[in-house]
């Protein structure tokens, strides 16, 4: 299923995605920021045709923002003509402005409102830039897949949501929140691997290009730098150069598309030289040897 949503994984991460599904439990992805993990997500909901629902956090990420608010313009509005009116029933009016009508659905709310038979793919977006009290709230969520607003009560889903949560491991989540998910760690692609996403993602890529690009960038990543470079990195550098019409990698054009490839200057500065260079003359060798 994921290969012809053009999505290449490995036998461990089919297996993980396999039991989440079946055992109904939610995923949680850790690894370096573009390495696929947020593309798994919308794989999953485009091949299984399910609505995708993103959260995406970040710090001083709230409830109002997360889960839902109250229309409040709506609501006063409402009072302003109950009272033009003469209705002097408060009762009626409070129990008028906190109905559904006035409650805003954020994306908490809206992957647990879904009807029966249609549960979404609810996609909790790098959970690591947010602070530990949302982490906290987030386990009633994952526990119960329910939500409690103080004025209506306590909403539960009809048919839980497949829960995928991503994280760059900038800071380390609750156990808490990790024993009730089952856990993988994507990792970057073997050079075949990631020769057979650039045919994919980039067709007009032709092979001998194909093959430095992967073979330059798989040489990046053993190198001390501040941010290797991803997936997501190899792929535009991949169209960038097929924009150019470039068939090969030559010093000049690695120097004037490194910024495609790599995001901080101090790294660009150091590949920006002989180092960049003995690395591109290692990567024609290297592949010249393999025939």
């Amino acid at each position: 299923m994921l290969s012809a949503g053009n999505y290449l994984a490995g036998r461990s991460l089919a297996t993980v995605l396999f039991l989440a599904l079946r055992m109904k439990r939610p995923l949680f992805l850790e690894g370096e920021a573009g390495v696929g993990k947020t593309e798994i997500a919308k794989v999953l909901a485009a091949s299984l045709d399910r609505p995708l629902i993103r959260l995406q956090c970040y710090e001083g990420l709230d409830i109002s923002s997360a889960v839902y608010e109250w229309n409040y313009p709506a609501q006063m509005l409402e009072i302003r003509l109950a009272e033009a009116s003469g209705t002097t029933d408060r009762g009626r009016i409070e129990a008028d402005i906190f109905s559904e009508r006035y409650l805003i659905r954020r994306p908490v709310l809206q992957a647990l409102s879904a009807p029966d038979g249609r549960a979404p793919i609810f996609l909790i977006d790098e959970l690591d830039r947010t602070d530990e009290a949302f982490e906290a709230f987030l386990l009633e969520v994952l526990s119960d897949f329910q939500v409690t607003v103080p004025e209506l009560g306590t909403i539960r889903a009809a048919e839980p949501p497949i829960v995928m949560i991503t994280t760059n491991r900038t800071r380390e989540v609750h156990d808490a929140l990790k024993r009730r998910c089952l856990y993988h760690w994507v990792d970057y692609p073997q050079a075949a691997q990631e020769l057979e996403i650039i045919r994919r993602k980039v067709p007009g890529c032709n092979d001998t290009l194909s093959r430095q690009v992967v073979a330059y960038v798989q040489k990046l990543r053993v190198l001390d730098l501040f941010k290797n470079p991803g997936v997501a990195e190899t792929i535009d550098w991949a169209t960038a150069l097929t924009e150019l019409d470039r068939v090969a990698l030559d010093p000049e054009t690695v120097a004037d598309t490194l910024g495609t490839l790599l995001k901080y200057q101090d790294d660009i500065a150091r590949i920006d030289g002989a180092e960049g260079r003995k690395l591109l003359d290692d990567v024609k060798a290297g592949l010249a040897a393999a025939g």
